[in-house]
Parts: C-alpha cells; sequence; structure tokens
C-alpha cells in the first residue's frame, strides 16, 4: 500500500474543467504491420505530436514482467523506497517534480538506460542486487530503444530524408542521454476535488528529449493539448504504447513535428502506474534543423547542445515553454 504523507488540497495543484476533456477516441493510431505506417507517422507528428502505436511486437510478457516489479516496488514502505531519494536527479521521488517547485499527486523512480549505473542505484535502494527488477528493466528499455529507433528511422522515410538513421543514430550512440522512468500515481479518494476541479498528478509539459515511449496500465488520466489549447483524454490501452515528439526534435524539422503538451490528472479510485523511455542524444550533440528539411526556408531556432538545452530545462518550471530562448527572432517586414 503506499502512504503518502498527510497533504491537504491546498498541497497540490488543480484545475478546473473549463474546456472539453472527454476521451477522445479519435488519438491517431500507427500500425507497425501497414507498408504505409510511414506516412501516418509523419501526419501524426506534424498534427497532434502523439500517436499511438499497435502491432508492435514487444511481448506482452516483457512488460507484464516489468509492470509486476513496479507495482511491487512502489507498494514498499516508504522509509524503504526513501533510500533511493532524493532524485540528483536519478533515484525516487515523492510529490516533487524536479528542483523549483513543481509538485503533483505522484511518486516515481527516474533512472538511466545504463544498466551498469541503475544497478548501482537500485543496489543502494535494496541493499542487495535486485536481480528480478534489473533483468525485466534491462529487456524493456531495450525493446523501446528498438522501437524508437523503427519509429525514428520511418519518420526519416516519410521525409523522404538520407541516411534514414539521421534521427536514430543519436539513440544508439554509445554516448546517448536516455532516461527511463516509473511513475505512480496512487488513488487519492480524500483528496477528490470538488466543483468540477481535477487534481494534477504530473502537470502539464513537454518532453526536451527526441521521443517519448510511454506505456501505462489501464487506467486514465493521461491528456494532451491540441493546436487550440484545449484538452483531450487519452483512452488508456495496456496493451499498446503512445509516442511523444519531444522539443529537439521539434527543433530538428524546424517546426514541422510539434513536441506536444501533455499532462497527467489523478485519478480517484485507481492507481495509474506509467513506464517512459525518453530518447535523448549525447550531452554534446549540436541541435538545429536538419538542412535537407528546410526547402531555403529560414531557421526558426537557435543552434544549441543537448546539454545546453538540458541545463536550461532544469532551471524551468513544468509549464513553460523551454524552446522560446532558442528561437530565432525575425523582424516584420
Amino acid at each position: 500500500m503506499v502512504v503518502f504523507s498527510k497533504p491537504t488540497i491546498a498541497d497540490f495543484p488543480l484545475i478546473i474543467n473549463s474546456k472539453s476533456t472527454t476521451l477522445c477516441p479519435g488519438i491517431p493510431i500507427v500500425d507497425l504491420s501497414e507498408p504505409d505506417a510511414k506516412q501516418f507517422v509523419v501526419k501524426s507528428c506534424e498534427e497532434y505530436g502523439f500517436f499511438k502505436v499497435v502491432n508492435h511486437g514487444v511481448p506482452l510478457e516483457l512488460i507484464s514482467r516489468l509492470e509486476n516489479e513496479a507495482v511491487m516496488f512502489f507498494s514498499f514502505p516508504l522509509s524503504e523506497k526513501q533510500k533511493g531519494g532524493p532524485p540528483d536527479p536519478f533515484g525516487y521521488g515523492n510529490k516533487s517534480i524536479g528542483p523549483n517547485g513543481d509538485v503533483g499527486w505522484i511518486e516515481y523512480l527516474l533512472l538511466t538506460a545504463n544498466q551498469e549505473l541503475n544497478s548501482q542505484k537500485l543496489t543502494t535502494i535494496f541493499g542487495k542486487y535486485p536481480e528480478k527488477l534489473c533483468s525485466a528493466l534491462n529487456d524493456y528499455v531495450s525493446a523501446m530503444k528498438k522501437m524508437a529507433c523503427e519509429l525514428l528511422e520511418l519518420m526519416a522515410d516519410g521525409l523522404s530524408m538520407k541516411p534514414r538513421n539521421v534521427f536514430s543514430k543519436l539513440l544508439v550512440d554509445e554516448q546517448s542521454d536516455s532516461v527511463f522512468r516509473l511513475n505512480n500515481y496512487p488513488p487519492c479518494q480524500e483528496l477528490q476535488a470538488p466543483n468540477g476541479k481535477n487534481m494534477i498528478g504530473f502537470g502539464e509539459h513537454t518532453d526536451p528529449q527526441i521521443i517519448s515511449v510511454l506505456r501505462s496500465n489501464n487506467t486514465s488520466g493521461l491528456q494532451i493539448s491540441l493546436r487550440n489549447g484545449s484538452w483531450i483524454s487519452v483512452p488508456p490501452d495496456a496493451n499498446s504504447f503512445f509516442i511523444n515528439v519531444g522539443d529537439s526534435l521539434q527543433v530538428m524539422t524546424n517546426g514541422r513535428f510539434k513536441s506536444v503538451r501533455h499532462r497527467v490528472l489523478a485519478n480517484s479510485s485507481k492507481s495509474r502506474v506509467s513506464m517512459i523511455y525518453f530518447g535523448g542524444p549525447p550531452l554534446n550533440e549540436k541541435i538545429a534543423p536538419l538542412p535537407s528539411l528546410m526547402e531555403g526556408k529560414e531557421s526558426l531556432y537557435k543552434e544549441f547542445t543537448w546539454l545546453e538545452y538540458k541545463k536550461s530545462a532544469y532551471k524551468s518550471r513544468l509549464g513553460d515553454n523551454r524552446l522560446s530562448q532558442f528561437e530565432r527572432m525575425f523582424e516584420a517586414a
């Protein structure tokens, strides 16, 4: 059973459902078994910055192994879990999200995609090497990396880019700065908000990396923002994956793909467990619009390294427009 310290509603951010946030059956779906998947991937990235992946080929047994281990970890007493925190930025966190005052009805375990570093962190928490968790984690992260690379190569194909690994090579690189996150949003019946308000589990934000691969159990809560500013709830599907375009990919495509703003609302009766792979480039990688996508257009962004952007993002609040300080300013004609 997950136990948080005794909070009150005033301790957590609330939102008012002033715009439609109904379940939306129209979330774009990409079927990886279809020969024209690349066209659907590109269209989804342009219009939503988000899509659902089916027929992905990832064994359900591999997924359930890690979910079971995650549920077991989050069921530990708080004192045991806190041996892995506070996050530095890796490790166990509870309610606080980042160093700048953002909070949510959440606990999480943030890890790297590096097996050796994860083993050290998890051994600190468990007091010994947690073989089953590390095995499930390593197998799952490897599968997510493979899927992310496949999707990035489909994007390159759909954009007629050569070589087709122009994006995926950044994740394959040994210095790739990818991370992995396990989230648990406990039910919060005692904090069920009145008057049409909902409690924030994880506040609205975009992901700074290139691509994110998300999977959760069958509990609702995830919402994405449309271009008109309205929010739609994403129907949960434990057998599929959801893909977010990240800020870095938005820059590399010179704004053709848009990073999606998203958030998670707490559920009043059921826990929501999610597992996210964030595919990032090496720290010294220069991020800028790719020349083959410019087509005589002006670059919308200044060049920066992933390390520069990562440091900038770490200093910001969740809801900030992190790309704004890297956008080029153009004088009106």
